[in-house]
């Protein structure tokens, strides 16, 4: 009888449950030319989305993302974007100037070195910031050490050259704008099609939402 009464109790406290909140940030997904496969990353973001959900309390919407091209007037409209891809990244000079725009107005970009991305992507920033350089950043910077504690900095995910994993920021005024990893491919890590070992992938997601609390505590 105890059993009964328990277990109605919680059937009726379910159905009385107030409906989740309907989301109010969307990650993006940046649509550039050159010829570099911007749209290799299936899963990516609504994996990394509901991740960051669930463990960061945030809000995204966990079922699309939306795709921006970097001279669109609706690249404002969100507080992260995500590049990735494997060969050519181009910025026309309206592009260049519109990223700049958003990136010098708050919002950040996230680089992806999918394999093969870095002979494009560092020119393609320079047209954005020609003042400025990748700078790699420091194991104790605080973006390693948000929710999730990442002594050696950002974690190796996929063999590439072998080399080390590494991360590089722009800086702006002294506030990081971008934040590029190299060596490691922290994309593929947060997909779900390409049978990473799941401490891999957990590495992956928890540096990702790394990524997303210190752009929001900036």
């Amino acid at each position: 009888m105890r059993y009964l009464i328990l277990t109605f109790s919680l059937l009726l406290a379910s159905a009385f449950r107030p409906p989740a909140p309907p989301p109010t940030l969307k990650l993006a997904l940046l649509k550039y030319s050159g010829g570099g496969d911007w749209y290799n990353d299936v899963n990516s973001l609504k994996n990394l989305a509901k991740f960051c959900n669930e463990n960061l309390r945030t809000n995204f919407d966990a079922t699309d993302y939306a795709t921006v091209e970097p001279g669109s007037a609706e690249i404002f409209n969100y507080p992260i974007v995500y590049a990735t891809g494997h060969g050519n990244m181009l910025f026309s000079d309206l592009e260049a100037r519109n990223l700049r725009a958003y990136l010098e107005g708050g919002g950040f970009l996230i680089l992806n070195d999918d394999f093969g991305l870095d002979p494009f992507v560092r020119p393609a920033m320079k047209k954005v910031f020609p003042a400025l350089d990748f700078v790699e950043l420091p194991f104790s910077h605080p973006i390693y050490h948000q929710k999730y504690n990442f002594t050696n900095g950002v974690p190796k995910i996929h063999e590439h050259d072998g080399k080390p994993a590494q991360g590089f920021g722009l800086l702006y005024q002294g506030r990081l704008v971008c934040y590029y990893n190299f060596e490691t491919d922290l994309g593929d890590g947060w997909d779900d099609i390409h049978n990473d070992p799941k401490e891999l992938r957990t590495k992956a997601l928890q540096m990702g939402a790394n990524i997303v609390q210190y752009v929001f505590g900036q």
